[in-house]
């Protein structure tokens, strides 16, 4: 995995929320939360969530997550993100790997998904992640199609784990 050196991975803050969501926006694959909503995200889900910057401090990837509340030892990945300029470098894998060994000292020992089934990516992103990771996947629709109000497709999760 070739990650360039000046880039940083980091916690967002608030101030990033506006870039998450741009990010969010152009990626064109991912479901656009509305802005305040990463405002929000940046504030009370940093700690489990990872932002990639150019040196300069700019924002160009990032991985939002939450510790489920029924489940402390799971990581709920809920986004994953790089800005076009910046994809085919392995920064994706670069930032689900310092987010899962920085939730890992919390405790954290699995790690859960949704993709939709047409999302090869993330497919190969998650994939990618388990067999590094020395990690058996479960994968089950957890969302059908018909629980949507609108066309989305259903979702399919991936419980990733144990992490070693």
């Amino acid at each position: 995995m070739t990650v360039a050196r000046e880039l940083l991975l980091d916690t967002p803050g608030i101030e990033d929320g506006a870039a998450l969501w741009r990010i969010a926006r152009d990626s064109r694959t991912l479901d656009l939360n509305s802005p305040y909503s990463y405002l929000l995200w940046c504030r009370d889900f940093a700690g489990t969530s990872v932002v990639a910057r150019t040196a300069h401090g700019e924002p160009i990837g990032f991985v939002t997550g939450y510790v489920r509340p029924e489940r402390p030892r799971t990581l709920v990945v809920w986004q994953v993100a790089v800005d076009e300029a910046h994809r085919g470098r392995g920064l994706a894998a670069a930032m689900l790997d310092d987010l899962a060994q920085r939730a890992a000292a919390s405790g954290v020992r699995e790690v859960e998904t949704t993709i939709t089934p047409d999302n090869e990516a993330s497919h190969r992103l998650f994939t990618s992640f388990a067999a590094r990771h020395g990690a058996r996947t479960e994968r089950g629709v957890l969302f059908d199609t018909a629980l949507f109000p609108d066309d989305h497709g259903p979702e399919v999760l991936y419980r990733i784990g144990p992490l070693v």
